[in-house]
């Protein structure tokens, strides 16, 4: 076995999906399937078992996890302490990144760091920050970026705290919001239940003739479009030139949403990560 064949099998781990794994890895799943035999007929024991709802790992399987996760954290170790003796900034860096941030902000984030540090291996996943959260408390991240607030024991840092507004199109200036259809989009729990709240307090609660997208690129598209209107942050409203307006509650509080950073006192020692979460203050700044 090599350090490739570690990769496989951790990104099995990870994933308990061929398909999921092979993604990964970008490799095609007869290859990753050709490769997963090879390590089986290596070793001379059987490390999967395969189902409709995804592989699981024998007791044997689970045996070699454990022994490729301490190989490959001292192997990372020592390449890490290397590469510092030379002041080369390298490692590994697993960040989860909300939607939202992740389609406006990030890749300008990426790129920059690419560009500062591009010895660094970086795996980044965007989903929904309740997800994100969930993970890194089960530590499989290093660092998060989650919109909305979440108990957190370790840093937390705001990013940003924006407004959420309710938009039209120019073409619909003259028409109240009221006599439009509402156009509602796929979102998390936390944000879903302070529009509700929103709406019930604005008399908003009965929006059945709307329309209902799975994301928010679409839900802007649609407004300008003439289609209806919409309520989404401002992060998604830089180039829209109709009417935006920011909205508040009923007791005045502003209808905000805050995007925080949050990672471990411990992630702070890795300077790939700590150069990560310096460049996403910045560029949030």
């Amino acid at each position: 076995m090599d350090e490739r064949d570690f990769e496989v099998l951790l990104a099995l781990d990870q994933t308990r999906n061929i398909t999921h794994a092979a993604k990964l890895l970008y490799v095609s799943q007869s290859s990753l399937s050709k490769r997963i035999s090879a390590i089986e007929n290596e070793l001379q024991v059987k490390l999967l078992i395969r189902s409709r709802k995804g592989v699981y790992f024998t007791s044997e399987g689970e045996e070699v996890l454990t022994s490729i996760r301490k190989v490959s954290n001292e192997l990372q170790t020592m390449r890490q302490r290397l590469d510092l003796s030379k002041n080369i900034v390298s490692g590994y860096l697993q960040a989860g990144i909300s939607l939202n941030y992740s389609l406006f902000k990030l890749p300008e984030v990426l790129s920059e760091y690419r560009r500062q540090f591009p010895h660094v291996s970086m795996h980044v996943i965007t989903d929904h920050s309740r997800k994100l959260y969930n993970q890194l408390l089960e530590g499989t991240i290093d660092i998060a970026v989650v919109r909305g607030d979440y108990p957190w024991k370790g840093e937390k840092i705001l990013l940003d705290r924006e407004n959420i507004c309710a938009i039209k199109s120019k073409n619909n200036h003259e028409k109240s919001f009221s006599e439009l259809p509402y156009i509602g989009r796929k979102t998390d729990l936390a944000f879903e239940r302070e529009l509700l709240q929103w709406m019930h307090e604005n008399g908003y609660s009965d929006q059945n003739n709307g329309l209902y997208v799975d994301n928010i690129t679409t839900c802007v598209e649609m407004v300008k479009l003439d289609g209806g209107w919409a309520i989404v942050p401002e992060i998604c409203l830089k180039d829209f030139e109709g009417d935006i307006v920011p909205l508040k509650f009923a007791d005045g509080e502003p209808f905000v949403r805050p995007t925080y950073l949050m990672f471990s006192d411990i992630v702070l020692e890795l300077p790939q990560i700590k150069a990560f979460i310096e460049l996403l203050r910045t560029y949030s700044s």
